[in-house]
């Protein structure tokens, strides 16, 4: 098939969305599919649109339903689409999903941000990450590893309030990788550098520099407010590396109902409790990585791709 991939992020991007079209790209041409990879739509012909966020694609959405109501359209369901734009902008996010063949989802409890008349459209793909094999933690600190953009559904400086005014003996440090979405984000970054030596925000780092601070960290932090199935917690279990995650639908449908390593949203408390705990109970920290252990054939490359190959043998 010739496929038209839509994703609102730019080529030189990092973002999540552009990571998932690139990997997406390589797995439809490893099934033989012709790709082409846009943020915009022109009115080109495809067999079939595969549009990376149901309300940024909107337009791109829309245009592709109008110009070839006989090809195929997926959508792949966002996190801000589920959790944001469907109740901010209900009529263009609606739409996009009425347009829609066929739903991709990339945690478990996706289907219940969306209309029950929509749900039979969905499938859930999990993201792949690459394995890290080699573990070698840093010694003289206990480092936690924060990767993500500093931007509001982040909750991005969470771990750095949590770490503020520890105990003495404490060798917690919070690494911080990701860009700052607008310059009050860079601005708050920089303070609590200033004020607070347990936090470093090091800016935006290549996919291959990350993944050398996953084998070198101690666990990963994921804080946010929304996410639609983020890939940095399949990173983090391919690399062995533990989680602790604030309790949302998007890292319970990863990680599970039952995973130890949960804090309630925006609750500094919480999370400073949890990594002490992970720093000073070996018990507990054997507990979160081999609950991490338990998931990480979900998130095999293998898998994804033979998860698209059955959702693409449907449309041929």
């Amino acid at each position: 098939m010739k496929i038209r991939l839509i994703t609102p992020a730019p080529s030189n991007s990092r973002a999540g969305n552009r990571t998932t079209a690139d990997r997406w790209a390589q797995i439809f041409r490893s099934l033989g599919h012709h790709v082409d990879i846009s943020e915009h739509y022109s009115g080109e012909t495809a067999d079939l649109m595969v549009a990376l966020h149901a309300w940024r694609s909107a337009e791109a959405i829309a245009s592709f339903s109008k110009l070839f109501p006989h090809s195929h359209l997926i959508v792949a369901i966002t996190g801000t689409d589920a959790y944001k734009f469907i109740h901010s902008h209900p009529k263009t996010t609606l739409h996009s999903i009425q347009c829609a063949d066929h739903l991709v989802g990339l945690h478990d409890l996706i289907a219940e941000t969306l209309p029950m008349e929509h749900r039979h459209k969905l499938k859930v793909i999990y993201q792949s990450a690459v394995p890290v094999n080699t573990r070698r933690p840093v010694k003289r600190t206990f480092r936690i590893c924060v990767a993500g953009h500093l931007r509001d559904e982040k909750d991005s400086l969470r771990p750095a309030y949590a770490v503020r005014n520890l105990p003495a003996e404490s060798r917690i440090r919070v690494e911080h990788f990701g860009k700052a979405h607008t310059t009050e984000w860079e601005s708050n970054a920089l303070k609590e550098m200033e004020r607070n030596d347990r936090y470093r925000w090091h800016g935006e780092i290549t996919h291959a520099n990350l993944r050398k601070k996953y084998s070198t960290s101690h666990v990963l932090v994921l804080p946010s407010r929304m996410e639609g199935g983020a890939n940095v917690i399949s990173e983090s279990i391919c690399a062995r590396l533990p989680v602790i995650a604030s309790r949302i639908s998007g890292s319970v449908g990863l990680l599970g109902e039952t995973y130890p390593g949960y804090y309630p949203v925006e609750n500094t408390e919480k999370l400073r409790d949890l990594l002490l705990r992970a720093e000073m109970d070996s018990k507990f920290y054997r507990e979160l990585a081999n609950a991490c252990a338990s998931r990480r054939e979900l998130f095999t490359y293998k898998r994804e791709t033979e998860s698209w190959k059955q959702l693409l043998k449907q449309l041929t």
